[in-house]
């Protein structure tokens, strides 16, 4: 799959899970190419044109100088298993980025992202372009937790570093990530020099090597339900920031509740279904209105527990974006955030707001339509407040 015009300088370990279960920087990790891409020929031609016939799963991230819609994207990294490309934005310029928005638009290639949000903004907004499929190891990381029992406060998001750390996904000391985050703060144009450091080419390729072994930690992890609500909030929080006067028409639609789990939604929805025990067994059954026929529906094995079907059904989720009055931002998030959290804690909801990089006078909230209409109504009754 590995594709350049030049034989690559730089070359490093992409782990991947092994039968024997090796850890991620043992022997058994193969050493691959990292190329410098400066034309979209130097790209892989499965990623160029995405297939159904050629799936794919990459690791993706981007850097740049203070990246969301009004920074600069500098370099896409693209960790494939036999490769690490690292896309020049400053030397391809917008032409090859651009020849990338198939693939990053496209439902045939999976990208996996830790925290998609500024770079789904710095996507659309300077380069047209709407990410989709990705699956967020920030939020399959809180669905696991969520899955296993473990509570995680609305506020608290695991870092990358704190990601790579933990033992269960790779278990690994990430230190020169800290030191990269202070010559950032000493220099913000840090990723606009060229030709690309040693330094520079080390730390774009840590930052995506290890997510094709941590999505594959993770996908051994995730249940079917938990597997639907990483899809939808992966498609929520690329869309997040990324604000339109369209409520985002010419987006991908969020991915539908599947069949699988449509019949823990049966006795919510307005037809009339019934839950019935019969001989051991579970039925749904539809008692016609009009007729008064019965339909029955035997429950496949895996679904005959009734607590599958009661208090556990699987909940519409959706993105609302809130107006603050001008000025009124800090008001609204309080002394020390003290506001805003005391929302959060009590709706089962995420709320983000844009902070410095904005968008300005603008509170996202995601969750459960019923929690994501209570953080409005909660929100709103701060601003009234306020006047």
């Amino acid at each position: 799959m590995a594709s350049s015009h030049h034989p690559p300088s730089h070359r490093t370990h992409v782990p991947f899970p092994s039968n024997s279960g090796g850890k991620p920087l043992d022997n058994e990790a193969p050493m691959v190419p990292i190329h410098i891409v400066t034309n979209a020929s130097q790209l892989p031609v499965e990623f160029l044109n995405p297939s159904p016939e050629r799936p794919l799963v990459v690791g993706f991230d981007c850097e740049g100088v203070d990246l969301c819609r009004h920074g600069t994207l500098c370099i896409m990294q693209l960790a494939f298993p036999d490769a690490i490309y690292l896309v020049d934005a400053i030397e391809g310029g917008e032409a090859l980025i651009k020849a990338c928005k198939p693939a990053l638009e496209s439902s045939y290639i999976k990208k996996v992202i830790h925290d998609c949000k500024r770079d789904s903004e710095a996507l659309y907004f300077q380069f047209g372009i709407k990410l989709h499929n990705v699956m967020d190891t920030q939020i399959a990381y809180s669905l696991i937790e969520e899955q296993e029992g473990r509570t995680r406060l609305l506020y608290d998001y695991i870092s990358f570093v704190s990601l790579l750390a933990d033992p269960r996904y790779c278990g690994i000391s990430y230190q020169e990530k800290e030191e990269v985050r202070l010559l950032l703060r000493q220099d913000p144009k840090f990723w606009t020099y060229r030709p690309l450091s040693e330094l520079m080419v080390r730390a774009a390729t840590d930052d995506v090597r290890f997510l094709l072994y941590i999505y594959h930690m993770m996908m051994e992890k995730l249940n079917q339900r938990s597997l639907w609500y990483l899809a939808v909030r992966g498609a929520l929080y690329c869309r997040c920031f990324c604000i339109n006067d369209n409520n985002y028409a010419d987006w991908p639609s969020v991915p539908p509740i599947p069949g699988s789990l449509y019949f823990s939604l049966l006795p919510s929805i307005k037809v009339m279904w019934h839950m019935h025990k019969v001989v051991g067994f579970y039925w749904l059954v539809h008692v016609s209105p009009c007729s008064k026929s019965r339909v029955r529906i035997l429950l496949p094995p895996n679904q005959q527990r009734k607590d599958h079907l009661e208090g556990n059904a699987p909940e519409e989720e959706i993105l609302s974006i809130l107006d603050v009055p001008p000025g009124k931002m800090g008001r609204i998030i309080g002394r020390k955030g003290a506001s805003i959290l005391s929302i959060k804690e009590s709706c089962n909801a995420e709320i983000l707001v844009g902070g410095a990089k904005g968008p300005p006078d603008k509170v996202f909230i995601i969750g459960p339509v019923k929690q994501v209409r209570k953080a409005e109504a909660m929100l709103r009754g701060r601003m009234v407040d306020l006047y």
